[in-house]
């Protein structure tokens, strides 16, 4: 379950920086970038943040 929502939260974030980048702001992109990012270190580190408050919120692994 935790799997489905983090993908559905993150296409979401992507999806959103996107439009907004579009429509409001270029620098709206920057966002994307934060979230690119933020999955190649979990890569490496095998942590992420958004995992974390999933979990907080108690949701759990599959």
């Amino acid at each position: 379950m935790l799997n489905t929502y983090f993908r559905v939260i993150v296409g979401t974030f992507i999806l959103l920086s996107v439009f907004l980048a579009i429509y409001v702001n270029i620098n709206w992109l920057w966002f994307t970038v934060f979230i690119g990012v933020n999955l190649i270190q979990s890569a490496f580190t095998k942590w992420c943040l958004l995992e974390t408050i999933l979990l907080k919120f108690g949701l759990k692994k599959n």
